[in-house]
């Protein structure tokens, strides 16, 4: 049974992400900073187990990394869907750096920590699949005034993608970022245009490619977006 291992998944879309890859038949790590997750687990069909890891914390990837080793070994999927400070409340020159920082951390660092730290056990398996769940905000064509920390913590870790597919193509792991469209989460709010299950669908599109998929790329439902 191939593994798979989703951040922020205590909630809303990367909830979701687990219930759909549990339905495909893949074990499941929920993560979440909280220790709700916990409670997250009750009521997903399938193989799902939990663990507390904050991204953010360098000792909490340990302890993630730790269980993996003893417990799973291999990790066929790492769905870094973890983020933080959708800011419509400010601009870049009424930033709280406070806030940036913290964004920068989860949105951005987060991911390129846990990536770094997970991949000799993505290697074990002959290839893998690495999904960072970004926005259409962190593009430099589509994106639009205000919510700085948040758009620029998601351009980086756009570049982040493009560079992580280069230096894991040798081993056969695929790593494109996906873009879920505007949701109705806590964070994309009531008014949003798309359910939680057609963000979700989106991300594990990227997250279940055949070996022959693209990596390197920015997508929403499957079809490129721009940079």
């Amino acid at each position: 049974m191939k593994t798979a291992i989703v951040t922020g998944a205590n909630r809303g879309l990367g909830n979701e992400v687990v219930r759909q890859l549990a339905a495909a038949g893949m074990r499941v790590i929920l993560t979440s900073r909280s220790g709700d997750g916990a409670s997250a687990v009750q009521g997903i069909q399938g193989a799902v187990l939990y663990h507390q890891l904050d991204v953010t914390d360098v000792s909490s990837i340990h302890e993630l990394i730790a269980y993996v080793a003893a417990e799973i070994g291999t990790v066929d999927v790492l769905v870094n869907n973890a983020g933080i400070h959708y800011d419509t409340y400010q601009n870049t020159l009424t930033a709280d750096f406070a806030i940036v920082e913290e964004a920068w951390q989860v949105n951005t660092l987060g991911p390129w920590r846990l990536t770094k730290a997970l991949y000799p056990h993505l290697r074990k398996g002959g290839g893998g699949r690495v999904v960072n769940v970004s926005s259409a905000s962190g593009s430099f064509v589509d994106s639009w005034a205000g919510t700085p920390a948040y758009a620029v913590s998601k351009a980086a870790l756009n570049m982040l993608t493009v560079k992580m597919s280069h230096d894991l193509a040798d081993a056969n792991i695929l790593v494109n970022a996906v873009c879920p469209g505007w949701v109705r989460t806590r964070m994309g709010g009531e008014d949003a245009t798309r359910s939680v299950e057609e963000g979700a669908k989106s991300i594990v599109w990227a997250a279940l490619l055949d070996n022959d998929g693209p990596t390197g790329g920015f997508y929403r439902d499957g079809e490129p977006m721009p940079w």
